[in-house]
């Protein structure tokens, strides 16, 4: 069977990696985009690493699926949201890395390690999708 077709056939099943970044740091602490993507990045790099191993990241990072990579990017409000998640995920056995900001040594963002969607999407209903994290410059006057 062709790496396409079985891609197909796993459907909504397909290996997402998830992605929640606190809502607050950009709408109630001026973060820029640019800052909150890299809290983005380095959550979704160090989990890929950390659990580089799992037969499932192994498939999500295959030369062949390079390109048909998927990530769910999620919200919650502030970082006591994402410390409950994160002790949820963990208390589950769902593995993923909590990114701190360094130096202030503070959780930014969580990403799992990739899952098929079956798996772990539950845990993620209460969240949203990021939008409207960042205020626009135009939209702050004094």
């Amino acid at each position: 069977m062709s790496a396409q077709r079985d891609a197909a056939e796993a459907g909504e099943d397909a290996l997402y990696q998830f992605i929640i970044l606190r809502k607050d740091l950009g709408r109630a602490l001026g973060w820029p985009l640019g800052s909150l993507a890299a809290q983005c990045a380095h959550a979704a790099v160090a989990a890929v690493w950390k659990f580089r191993e799992a037969a499932d990241t192994v498939e999500y990072c295959a030369p062949e699926n390079i390109k048909n990579m998927r990530k769910v990017v999620l919200e919650v409000k502030n970082e006591n949201a994402l410390k409950k998640l994160s002790e949820t995920l963990a208390a589950d056995g769902i593995e993923h890395e909590l990114w701190n900001e360094m130096p202030e040594d503070y959780p930014t963002c969580l990403a799992t390690r990739p899952y098929r969607r079956s798996v772990v999407a539950g845990y993620f209903k209460k969240c949203n999708l990021a939008k409207d994290i960042v205020v626009s410059s135009s939209s702050v006057s004094s």
